[in-house]
């Protein structure tokens, strides 16, 4: 038998590590070709992509979402090798959750950020049935516990609770915020209509 084929794990494995750098590689042809290149008369690396958000900080266009990492579903040395790649390349915004595997891809995430977590801008989110009480700071707490990290960069309301918990919901967040969350961390929401956006908006302005 031909020693150099590969047995079935072999060949799954090496797919998974293609796949999964797959939009890495062309995230960052696509940066290469739209970033501007000034004409210097000499080779020049093209001018990194940013956003700036609106407390000034500057963030990657272009992040990692962790939703299905660490589950399983692909080797764990296949998935690390697969998110230093992105950040590598320059995307050091990882978006995770501690609903995303009951908080497995909080825990596979703190393997790869230790010892560079001050280059990566995280972010994590609460749930909306972890809204009453003090469920947002403890749900904060358990996360960063999970990460390894003493801060988050971004934390997110993930789903809407119903829209009269909102106030609530953005008091909440703020006191987390003065007990985990560092001084120049931000906090919003995602996964929201238009209009559950503007309900959110009007409770931030009546409650702070």
């Amino acid at each position: 038998m031909d020693k150099r084929l590969l047995s079935r794990r072999q060949f799954t494995a090496r797919c998974a590590a293609f796949g999964l750098s797959f939009p890495a590689l062309s995230a960052m042809t696509a940066a290469q070709t739209a970033a501007p290149v000034l004409d210097t008369g000499a080779a020049s690396k093209p001018a990194a992509r940013t956003v700036k958000l609106p407390d000034g900080t500057t963030v990657t266009p272009l992040g990692q979402g962790c939703w299905h990492l660490g589950q399983g579903r692909h080797p764990l040395a296949v998935e690390e090798e697969a998110l230093r790649t992105g950040l590598s390349l320059g995307m050091t915004l990882i978006d995770t959750s501690g609903n995303y595997g009951s908080g497995r891809s909080e825990q596979f995430i703190s393997h790869v950020i230790a010892g560079q977590r001050e280059r990566i801008f995280l972010v994590s989110k609460v749930e909306g049935d972890q809204v009453s009480g003090d469920g947002i700071a403890r749900a904060c707490a358990a996360s960063l516990a999970r990460l390894g990290s003493e801060y988050l960069d971004l934390y997110l309301m993930h789903w809407p609770p119903p829209s009269a918990q909102f106030p609530g919901v953005v008091r909440s967040l703020t006191v987390s915020a003065t007990a985990a969350l560092s001084a120049t961390s931000c906090r919003g929401a995602s996964s929201r209509t238009c209009r559950s956006w503007r309900t959110l908006r009007s409770a931030a302005t009546i409650t702070s």
